[in-house]
């Protein structure tokens, strides 16, 4: 099946900065575009780092404040997250301030990729990079989103062309699929177990699809059957294995 990729959703025109962008103009650039943080570019376009509005919150919350009471040295200001922390306080640059490295996807990434990349990191947006590794484009949440958008009839094509002809060998009216809202539901009758399973996993990874709904059955249970028994054939078997 061939998954929508992070370069077709994501944003070409990128908000950036270098190393030596004064802090002001980072905050200037954040407010002005209304987003929540932007990539720190090299000379050669290569992302080094990522300022989010939480570096410069951490930028304006370590500064000290002139009434209070000096605190005492603690042990725990030698840990490297106080040191970054307090680094963080006096940056001047986008370079000083940045959170590093950067964490990104590169522009042939799926969709899928990308999102369990986000959910892994807790961050709101990537940015993208091409083969060289340059910065060519920056990638949200709500583009990733647009995958849900997809339309129904575009879904169900997909699941009896691909799962059901191509990888499972069956015919196009042999199980009946219908898409409602994201939700796809499978009915009919398979000749084996491991095909009606192959079809509802491999449903279920079709961009766009929500949620499936199994009401296959099948004639023979081939997880009984002995290896040297078994008729293998076609791409649903090649896929079986490897899961």
């Amino acid at each position: 099946m061939k998954h929508s990729k992070v370069g077709s959703v994501m944003t070409m025109e990128v908000v950036r900065a270098t190393y030596g962008t004064p802090f002001k103009e980072v905050a200037r650039l954040l407010r002005e575009h209304r987003i929540s943080g932007l990539p720190v570019v090299d000379e050669d376009d290569k992302v080094i780092g990522v300022i989010s509005e939480t570096d410069l919150m951490t930028h304006q919350a370590q500064l000290p404040d002139p009434y209070e009471t000096q605190r005492r040295f603690r042990l725990t200001a030698l840990t490297p997250a106080a040191r970054r922390q307090a680094a963080k306080a006096k940056a001047r640059t986008a370079g000083q301030l940045m959170s590093q490295p950067p964490v990104t996807v590169h522009a042939d990434d799926t969709i899928v990729e990308a999102a369990r990349t986000m959910a892994k990191n807790r961050v709101e947006r990537l940015p993208v990079l091409d083969e060289e590794g340059r910065l060519v484009g920056i990638v949200t949440r709500r583009d990733l989103l647009q995958v849900f958008l997809r339309p129904d009839a575009e879904i169900r094509k997909e699941v009896i062309d691909e799962v059901l002809v191509r990888a499972l060998w069956l015919a196009p009216r042999s199980v009946d699929v219908s898409v409602t809202d994201g939700v796809v539901t499978l009915t009919g009758q398979t000749e084996r177990k491991s095909e009606k399973e192959i079809a509802t996993a491999m449903t279920t990874r079709v961009d766009g699809v929500v949620a499936v709904v199994d009401k296959l059955t099948y004639r023979l249970d081939d997880a009984r059957i002995e290896p040297d028994q078994q008729a293998f054939h076609g791409v649903a078997d090649d896929w079986l294995r490897r899961t």
